[in-house]
């Protein structure tokens, strides 16, 4: 089981979290969708509730703050600089819509749209290092970004985050980016079915079966399931309209 306790390098993709207009109605699907139970939910922290696969941390849910935003997942970035980072987001175009904030004792933490509009967060570690376990069914799998101009938004990652980007062949020029090592997640151009901005997709035992999770609890199917080279993969959208993506592991 890929687990991690301690903080992600800078630049890694190590959080999600959700904004809810109906938090125990989110709660219930997610369960159902992708057998998650959950802890937290205090109110010095605003309600916030950690999702749980196999009891560790894979994601977040909390209170919609704005009635005018729609409830929406959002990729967060490690980073061991939140204020540095969002002053090279500035200085390359983007713009910190939440400033840097301490969370208690748990990390320092801004939300930012880059320039093409496209909203995403900075997460400092402090005792919340982000997700405790990845590609296992219930857990972060990938992230990745559907842009208008894909050129302009590898300068701008590759200028907050120092990334550099590899294009894969035989994807109409959709590429990965790293800072070293192992690809952390992706950038393309938009294809039929694929949401806008940046998508988090999780890992699940049969995306068949959770597709069907998805329609039974009153979601929807943007990209019906189909093999890739890297698993069993669909685009769907909750019930509130938030677009998430499932992969299934096809290797074993």
């Amino acid at each position: 089981m890929p687990t991690r306790d301690t903080a992600w390098p800078n630049g890694t993709p190590c959080w999600v979290d959700y904004t809810a207009s109906d938090v125990d109605a989110v709660k219930a699907f997610y369960s159902d969708v992708l057998g998650w139970t959950y802890t937290g939910g205090e109110p010095e922290y605003g309600g916030y509730l950690t999702c749980l696969t196999s009891d560790r941390a894979a994601a977040g849910i909390g209170p919609q703050q704005d009635p005018s935003n729609p409830p929406q997942w959002t990729t967060y970035f490690a980073t061991d600089d939140t204020d540095a980072a969002c002053a090279r987001i500035t200085d390359a175009g983007g713009t910190v819509v939440f400033p840097p904030m301490d969370v208690g004792p748990m990390g320092r933490m801004a939300i930012a749209v880059d320039p093409q509009g496209q909203s995403f967060g900075l997460w400092q570690a402090g005792e919340a290092t982000g997700a405790q376990i990845y590609n296992e069914p219930g857990a972060l799998v990938w992230n990745d970004s559907a842009c208008d101009d894909l050129q302009a938004a590898q300068a701008f990652y590759s200028a907050v985050f120092g990334f550099r980007f590899d294009e894969v062949e035989g994807m109409g020029g959709y590429s990965t980016f790293a800072t070293d090592g192992n690809p952390l997640g992706g950038l393309g151009g938009h294809r039929p079915g694929s949401p806008e901005g940046w998508t988090s997709c999780f890992s699940v035992a049969s995306t068949d079966a959770t597709v069907a999770a998805v329609e039974q609890g009153g979601g929807k199917i943007s990209m019906a399931p189909q093999d890739t080279p890297y698993g069993r993969f669909a685009v769907v959208e909750d019930p509130w309209g938030a677009p998430f993506a499932v992969m299934q592991d096809l290797s074993g």
